[in-house]
């Protein structure tokens, strides 16, 4: 009996130790966003080479039409916007060429088919839009993104140094209009920003993000382009990785672009959510399963019901929201400068709850829900398998 209650004791002071480990994962986020945001250096000159703009189209979303047409109000001396949907009965193509009569000033091309036969459709196309560029350099965007007038500019820049294969940046909402897209932005600042600074800090940055990618036609080839990855998801994370092996650096800007929220009720969310974990568990899966020491409600909790006192509660409960507030205005408020970002920290907690649950749930999976189908991910390849009811035009 002597022995249990020394042991007893123990035990706890372990299990809160181990608990408080998110408050150290949360320091170094935190030192790395100031590093970040803070030790970012302007660019010293300009670099104007000729661009193509590259886009997947599949379907309209919303907004598409101002989306578009953002890209060819560029503030850029010579460029070109190619656009590539899969048929003609695509309900874009209609739009796509009210843009091309629109803006005559700006050389538009529509192409219409890929001529492969691959699995992920987006990349399937990106493939025929590198065969087709006129230009070296290339800046890859979704069909959701909507851009300032110099936002060429900022892109391209950072290539004139030559050990740079590639340029990536962050995305913000252009508007939210309902608590979910609330939810999914504190998500965003709180979470998903924070976790890649952090990666920036320790490894360097072997990644791009989907809605914006600069990079040039030699770096593509170098391995052996979009075709060699065309049966994959997470075209974005394989860019920047196979580009970042080969000895080149993938820039981060500090800047954001816009996108127009393609989910409207917390089941698209949590759905388009899961799906992104559920592909990063079959990518990564050892940084997968160490995500359980990033999520600091459960652990808090935890600590709480492992030692119910007011201190205890204080110390974790009070200091995890704290940190977590300090994380999200750093990111969106100083960082990005998102306006009203303080109305949102009430959704911290829910936000961090519904990611413990994705997390949780993504163990489960074995296959994606992508544009109405089922794919299991095999190998690393997308495998077609049973097919669902179509939700969406939603670009994985």
């Amino acid at each position: 009996m002597r022995a249990a209650l020394v042991i007893l004791p123990t035990i706890r002071t372990a299990l809160l130790a181990i608990a408080a480990i998110p408050f150290v994962y949360y320091a170094i986020a935190i030192f790395s966003c100031l590093r970040f945001f803070f030790g970012a250096k302007s660019q010293a000159k300009e670099y104007l080479p000729p661009v193509s703009v590259l886009k997947p189209v599949r379907g309209l979303d919303q907004e598409a039409y101002e989306n578009f047409a953002s890209f060819c109000r560029q503030d850029y001396p010579d460029y070109e916007v190619l656009l590539c949907i899969g048929d003609a009965s695509d309900p874009a193509l209609p739009l796509l060429q009210r843009l091309e009569a629109d803006f005559p000033g700006t050389r538009i091309r529509i192409l219409i088919g890929t001529g492969r036969n691959a699995t992920n459709d987006k990349v399937a196309k990106l493939a025929r839009l590198v065969e087709e560029a006129s230009h070296e350099h290339l800046v890859i965007s979704d069909s959701d993104v909507r851009v300032e007038p110099r936002y060429l500019r900022q892109m391209v820049a950072p290539m004139a140094d030559p050990g740079v294969g590639a340029v990536t940046c962050f995305y913000v909402p252009t508007k939210e209009t309902s608590w979910v897209q609330r939810l999914q932005d504190v998500g965003m600042l709180s979470d998903f920003y924070p976790g890649i600074l952090v990666a920036w800090q320790l490894d360097g940055v072997k990644f791009t993000l989907g809605p914006s990618i600069c990079t040039t036609r030699a770096r593509l080839e170098e391995f052996s382009g979009y075709g060699s990855i065309e049966n994959k998801p997470a075209d974005d994370l394989w860019v920047g990785r196979l580009i970042a092996e080969r000895g080149y650096e993938v820039v981060l800007l500090p800047y954001a672009i816009s996108t127009v929220p393609d989910y409207q009720s917390f089941r698209e969310l949590f759905s388009k959510r899961l799906r992104w974990i559920t592909v990063m568990r079959h990518m990564r899966p050892w940084g997968h399963a160490g995500l359980i020491f990033t999520l600091g409600l459960p652990w808090a909790l935890a600590a709480v019901a492992i030692e119910p006192t007011a201190g205890v509660a204080a110390g974790f409960l009070g200091g995890y929201f704290i940190v977590r507030c300090v994380l999200t205005l750093l990111v969106g408020s100083v960082g990005l400068r998102q306006r009203g970002v303080w109305a949102k920290l009430a959704l911290i907690p829910a936000w961090d709850a519904v990611a413990t649950l994705i997390w949780l749930t993504s163990f489960a999976r074995k296959s994606i829900f992508w544009r109405g189908h089922r794919y299991a991910i095999v190998n690393g390849d997308l495998t077609p398998a049973k097919p669902t009811k179509s939700h969406s035009a939603i670009q994985l």
